[in-house]
């Protein structure tokens, strides 16, 4: 994001301490600690606990953003401790500053989840400050061929999140391998129970409602309309500008102004963790003009949420629009 986009994101984002002298300092006494010492931060679902069963240690996980963390937790069960560092709905991930809690969180980290493609450099700062600590390390954006410059909000993808549960799992079971049938049951179960209703959810918006046109705020949305097959109509150009914090032409929001009135869109979109002049007017606009409003967030909302339970939520958000956007 550039130095202008902070004006763009909602103005009460906490203050944030820079990584600097401090941070560095910790990272140096960290980095002698044993790797299975416990993370500090908030924890994700229920890894705190001691492993139960098998002959292996409690792994301790860290990622950069909550909803990857949620899905880390609910994998690993016992036999992890997951520290989330952004897990504040009102932290924008793009330009967080991290802590010296933060290094030192990291540095004690036998795993460690980032977003990447840009999304989260901050938490590649983190990791190069102790590269050859021997932890794991899942760049998602890796992982699922996305390059910096490219839509970096996979957790909204449903293909790419099932790749992601794959890979945990897999690493795990590479940390830990005494643990493997445990981490391959906690897989099923998270899979075939826990995102029932997600899975259901989506097959179910895409078999009712495929190629309905939307609109949206800016390109969270765009792979979760993808996985769901319904139509994007807002321009790329406004949808990324308002993602980065830059400002939108005046092209792109008299195309939206115009996608609205005439009705071209039947549902709108947005952020509400990024609700900018720009786009409350939209939202103003559809809602004057009959067209049902969904919410997305950015993160977690509210913070202690699940994955599944958040993305539950809003999917039956989106449904509901649509539902009343066309009969069905």
């Amino acid at each position: 994001m550039s130095a202008s986009a902070s004006s763009h994101r909602p103005a009460d984002r906490p203050a944030r301490v820079v990584l600097g002298v401090a941070a560095v300092a910790l990272i140096a006494a960290a980095s002698a600690c044993s790797t299975s010492s416990a993370s500090t931060g908030s924890a994700s679902g229920a890894g705190a606990a001691a492993a139960s069963a098998g002959d292996g240690e409690v792994i301790q996980v860290v990622a950069a953003e909550n909803f990857w963390g949620s899905i880390a937790a609910r994998l690993g069960g016992a036999h992890v401790h997951v520290t989330s560092i952004i897990t504040n709905p009102d932290t924008d991930p793009h330009s967080y500053e991290p802590t010296a809690a933060d290094a030192r969180t990291v540095t004690t980290a036998r795993y460690v989840i980032v977003n990447g493609i840009g999304y989260d450099a901050w938490a590649d700062k983190l990791l190069a400050t102790n590269p050859g600590s021997g932890r794991t390390e899942l760049k998602v954006g890796d992982l699922v061929g996305i390059e910096p410059g490219g839509n970096p909000h996979r957790w909204y993808s449903p293909a790419d999140v099932h790749r992601v549960i794959e890979r945990i799992t897999a690493d795990y079971t590479k940390i830990e391998p005494a643990d493997a049938a445990y981490f391959a049951q906690r897989k099923r179960t998270f899979e075939t129970q826990t995102l029932a209703q997600y899975n259901q959810l989506i097959s179910a918006i895409r078999t009712k409602y495929a190629g309905t046109p939307i609109g949206a705020s800016e390109s969270i949305v765009t792979p979760l309309a993808q996985g769901l097959g319904l139509k994007m109509l807002t321009p790329e150009t406004f949808l990324d500008a308002m993602s980065e914090g830059t400002d939108p032409t005046a092209a792109d929001k008299a195309t939206i102004d115009q996608q609205i009135k005439t009705k071209q869109i039947k549902v709108y979109v947005y952020n509400s963790q990024n609700s900018t002049p720009d786009v409350l007017a939209q939202v103003r606009l559809a809602k004057s003009e009959g067209i049902p409003v969904a919410t997305v967030t950015e993160t977690l909302a509210p913070a202690n949420d699940t994955f599944e339970q958040w993305q539950v939520a809003e999917l039956q958000g989106i449904e509901h629009a649509l539902h009343q956007a066309t009969g069905k």
